[in-house]
């Protein structure tokens, strides 16, 4: 199968070309949620919502989070279509995307790029509608980050691009603090920083599982680049680093008991995880990555649930 590997040019035939001519009006609908990437959205979710209680001290209006929820969702959605059109030539070669939308024709390039612009228009309206023009704006550079300055820039050219690329996932934090307050502060900032430094340690393990695919594709992950002990001691600094920015939370926003406990139990867990990774590839035994992957999203989840809980406890 022939593929153009330049992000945004054209190509192949067999990629742009639909593998079905025709389909039912449901699974159309299936297709352009899947462009959104709907495992990315619940991450979003499960950031956005506990740092608008955090910001209100308590739930803000269910109104209010309706409305961010659904900017955010749009917003999230708008970038990963972006992405997939872009990497629809690399994504046709692993086999972990082959069976994305734009690989099997189920949408067509021509929809996925209006699909993403009319995402990104209404996310960025509807927030600055409905919450406030601050929301709005970090919605719009979250988007330009992760098309631009990632994909279209980093992904294929620097083993460090999830390390810069990953700060577009670090906005849902900033905006559902905005979205309460009209303003930033500290605390999200610290929460900004704390997505920032746990991204490398989440994916790196991904790009170790599929190494022959990043390698197949010429895409320069630093699990498909350096030997599995190398990627290992990164993750387990990542790790050390994304811990000790949770803890600083604590000081700066006024955790109380649970959030201290959680961070705390669920931090040395995810630490232990990643010196397990470490260990086993320096032994040349079977790193297990995807055990760190997964551990990384729980850790990730569990600690966002205690900054939810944390400030509606009067400990």
């Amino acid at each position: 199968m022939d593929s153009t590997k330049t992000a945004g040019g054209e190509a192949s035939t067999s990629v742009d070309a639909p593998r079905q001519t025709r389909q039912g009006f449901g699974r159309t609908v299936k297709a352009y949620v899947a462009l959104m990437k709907p495992r990315v959205l619940e991450l979003l979710l499960v950031t956005t919502v506990p740092v608008m209680i955090l910001a209100q001290g308590g739930f803000p209006s269910l109104w209010l989070i309706i409305a961010t929820v659904i900017g955010g969702t749009a917003s999230a959605g708008s970038a990963a279509a972006f992405n997939m059109y872009l990497d629809r030539d690399i994504d046709a070669h692993m086999q972990r995307t082959v069976n994305r939308p734009l690989v099997t024709g189920e949408v067509s390039p021509r929809g996925a790029l209006i699909f993403a612009w009319s995402l990104a228009v209404f996310s960025t309206v509807w927030l600055w509608l409905t919450t406030n023009w601050l929301a709005a704006t970090l919605s719009a550079v979250a988007i330009f980050f992760y098309v631009v300055i990632y994909t279209m820039i980093l992904k294929r050219r620097t083993e460090q691009n999830i390390v810069w690329g990953g700060i577009a996932g670090c906005f849902p934090v900033l905006i559902g603090w905005t979205a309460v307050t009209g303003s930033l502060a500290w605390p999200p900032v610290i929460l900004f920083a704390l997505v920032f430094l746990w991204t490398p340690p989440h994916y790196w393990p991904l790009s170790m599982k599929y190494k022959d695919q990043y390698e197949n594709v010429d895409v320069p992950m630093l699990g498909a680049t350096r030997a599995g002990s190398q990627v290992g001691l990164q993750v387990i600094l990542y790790a050390w680093a994304t811990v000790v920015c949770s803890l600083l939370l604590i000081p700066v926003a006024g955790m109380g008991l649970v959030y201290t406990v959680s961070a705390v139990v669920f931090g040395g867990w995810f630490i232990y995880e990643s010196h397990v990774l470490y260990n086993r590839a320096v032994r040349g035994t079977e790193p297990r990555p995807m055990r760190v992957f997964h551990a990384s999203i729980t850790y990730l989840t569990l600690l966002f649930v205690a900054i939810a809980i944390d400030p509606l406890l009067p400990f």
